[in-house]
């Protein structure tokens, strides 16, 4: 029986172990402890921990990487560990007990895109090419050598949601092609090539500035599609002072300059309305009002709460 530690948290990680799991291993879990939320502050368990206690399968839940910590997972000796979206540094202490040490599985093709958020950044960025890469565990934060990498091309249409799904298997077989390897003692590569950041997206980073062009503005909406979603605030009209997300949006035009920016210029009948960018317009098609149901732009404009001229914050 192969013991591995498998550290994560979210809904990808879950996906990973429950791979692992099909495939007989022997599991530990390290997972993060339980989170209060919502009214009451409910106890709010990660996806990790559901399936660890759906399936019986070993877990510890630390809030740091004590001694006595230490101890549980060096008396299970692993063979191998396996990091998938478990957002906490492992020491040293830790990544060196296994006797294969432990691999990380990142989405992106490192060294491009250390860091926390590495789909949402390349989307950002308009990145045609991404992929999964595993490397092991070092002190320094998505540094180590490369055991294994594949890659997809992005879709001009691509967002964060669906990019994500797109890599799920292409990271399923990285895992697996990794733990062959590793098990084999295949040599592995260090990371080569000037390194690009992904840090951990922030809420504010989804606020439209109109000075860019609408090409970039809708690779930022396919970046932040998942979360915080791109918006801004309407500064003219009935509705002055409400912040206003796109939930859906598309470059309508993207090579005309305006001297004017931020402007609802167009309504585009049963489809939606143009914002004008620097370079090209935007069209929007579905816009949440904070605090109301998400709708289509064409339904909020025969609700005559918006109309031509009326204009969104300029920075």
């Amino acid at each position: 029986m192969v013991n591995v530690l498998f550290f994560g948290n979210s809904y990808i990680s879950k996906i990973y172990l429950k791979e692992l799991h099909m495939n007989d291993y022997n599991i530990l879990v390290i997972t993060s402890p339980d989170k209060k939320a919502y009214r009451g502050r409910k106890r709010v368990f990660s996806e990790v921990k559901i399936y660890a206690n759906d399936n019986r399968i070993k877990l510890i839940q630390p809030e740091k990487f004590t001694i006595d910590i230490s101890h549980i997972i060096k008396n299970f000796n692993a063979d191998f560990g396996i990091v998938v979206s478990y957002g906490k540094k492992i020491p040293k202490s830790i990544f060196k007990l296994p006797k294969y040490k432990i691999f990380n599985i990142h989405f992106s093709l490192l060294p491009k895109y250390r860091g926390a958020a590495p789909i949402q950044h390349a989307l950002c960025n308009g990145e045609n090419i991404t992929g999964v890469t595993s490397f092991f565990i070092e002190e320094n934060i998505d540094t180590g050598n490369i055991i294994f990498q594949d890659y997809i091309h992005i879709n001009k249409k691509d967002t964060a949601k669906t990019l994500i799904n797109k890599l799920m298997p292409i990271g399923i077989r990285v895992m697996n092609k990794s733990i062959e390897y590793t098990m084999k003692k295949k040599k592995t590569i260090p990371q080569k090539g000037k390194p690009s950041y992904a840090p951990i997206i922030k809420k504010e980073q989804g606020l439209v500035n109109w000075k860019k062009r609408a090409i970039d503005i809708y690779n930022q909406f396919r970046g932040l599609y998942i979360w915080p979603c791109i918006y801004s605030f309407i500064t003219s009209g009935k509705l002055i002072g409400k912040r206003i997300k796109f939930i859906d949006v598309d470059v309508f035009e993207e090579v005309s300059i305006n001297k004017k920016i931020g402007i609802l210029v167009s309504i585009i009948k049963k489809e939606g309305f143009l914002i004008t960018c620097s370079i090209g317009s935007i069209l929007v098609r579905k816009i949440q009002i904070e605090n109301k149901a998400i709708m289509s732009s064409w339904s909020f404009i025969q609700g005559k709460q918006i109309s031509i001229g009326d204009s969104f914050i300029k920075l």
